[in-house]
C-alpha cells in the first residue's frame, strides 16, 4: 500500500497507520488489513478493478444490507479505495452457523419491498447487474439475468450460438418453472462460502454482496451451488417461512435459478462451467 493511500485512511478515520498486512486480492484490486493506531483493524480494497466504480458500489451494497443482516461497516468509498471493518472469523460452516444464517434471511426475505430490480445497478464480482425496476419476477429474471448474462457470456467468454439459443428458448417458457413471490426481498446475491465469516458458531458477516429485490429462493438456490447451505440450514428456514416449498425448490426450481451463477462463472472462471447450464437445460427439457 501506497504511503498516499494510507495517509487517505488516516484522514478519513481520524487515526494513524501503524502497520499494512497484505491480502490476496482478485479482479484487479488489492486487499490489505490495516492496523490503527487505536487498535483497531479495517480491511481496504485498493485499485481500479474491473470498473471505475466498483468500488462505490461495492461501498454502497453493503452499507444497503447494514440494519439487515451482519456486514462489516464501511468507514470510506471511493472509485479506487474502500475501507470498512476487519471482521474476524474463526472455525466453519457447522449446524449452528447454518441454523443462525437461516434466522438472519429469513427475517430479511420476511421485509417486503416495493418492485423487483433497485435503484441503482450493481455487480457480482467483476461482472455488471442491471436492476432496472420491473413488476414482475418471472420479467425481471428472464430479462436482466438470465437473458442478459447469457448474452453476455456468448460476446465475451465463449458461450456457443447453440447452448445460448437453448437459453432463449428456455427463457420463453420461464413462467412454466419459477412463480411469483409473495413480495419482492431484498437479496445477497453472492452466498457461497468464502463469502461468510463465521465465529463462535454464528455468522459474524457476510461480505463481497451482489444485491437487488428479487425471490428469496434465488439466494437459497446459490447457497447449494457449492454446498454452503446443508440439511440445518433448510430446516431452519423452512420453520422459519413457513410459505417456503422446499419440495418444489429442490425438484425443479433450483435448476432454474442455479442457470444464471453458472453464466457468471462462465465469465469469471471459463467455459467449462457451461457444462451446469447444459444439463440443467437438458434435465428441463431443452
Amino acid at each position: 500500500m501506497s504511503r498516499e493511500l494510507a495517509h487517505r485512511i488516516e484522514k478519513a478515520l481520524g487515526v494513524p497507520v501503524r502497520g499494512v498486512s497484505p491480502l490476496s486480492g482478485s479482479y484487479g484490486l488489492s486487499l490489505d488489513v490495516v492496523e490503527l493506531a487505536d487498535g483497531r483493524r479495517v480491511v481496504a480494497k485498493h485499485g481500479r478493478g474491473p470498473g471505475p466504480d466498483h468500488l462505490l458500489i461495492e461501498g454502497r451494497m453493503l452499507k444497503r444490507l447494514a440494519g439487515e443482516i451482519p456486514v462489516p461497516g464501511v468507514h470510506l468509498s471511493e472509485p479506487d479505495l474502500l475501507v470498512m471493518d476487519h471482521i474476524a472469523g474463526s472455525g466453519g460452516m457447522g449446524a449452528s452457523v447454518e441454523r443462525h444464517m437461516a434466522e438472519l434471511l429469513a427475517a430479511m426475505h420476511g421485509r417486503r419491498q416495493l418492485f423487483f430490480g433497485l435503484d441503482f445497478d450493481t455487480t457480482i464480482g467483476p461482472l455488471p447487474q442491471p436492476n432496472p425496476r420491473t413488476e414482475r419476477w418471472v420479467d425481471f429474471f428472464r430479462e436482466q439475468r438470465l437473458m442478459f448474462m447469457a448474452r453476455l457470456a456468448h460476446e465475451r467468454a465463449g458461450l456457443s450460438s447453440a447452448l445460448l439459443g437453448r437459453i432463449e428458448r428456455f427463457c420463453g417458457h420461464l413462467e412454466d418453472y419459477i412463480e411469483e413471490p409473495a413480495h419482492p426481498a431484498l437479496l445477497h446475491g453472492d452466498i457461497w462460502g468464502g463469502n461468510v465469516i463465521a465465529s463462535g458458531g454464528k455468522v459474524a458477516a457476510f461480505i463481497d454482496p451482489a444485491i437487488y429485490y428479487g425471490h428469496p429462493e434465488y439466494d437459497l438456490a446459490f447457497m447449494t451451488m457449492f454446498g454452503t447451505a446443508g440439511s440445518a440450514f433448510f430446516s431452519a428456514y423452512a420453520a422459519l417461512r413457513p410459505e417456503f416449498d422446499s419440495g418444489a425448490f429442490f425438484d425443479v426450481r433450483r435448476d432454474v435459478y442455479l442457470i444464471y451463477p453458472h453464466l457468471t462463472h462462465v465469465l469469471i472462471c471459463g467455459i467449462s462451467y457451461a457444462a451446469g447450464i447444459d444439463s440443467r437445460l437438458a434435465r428441463l427439457g431443452y
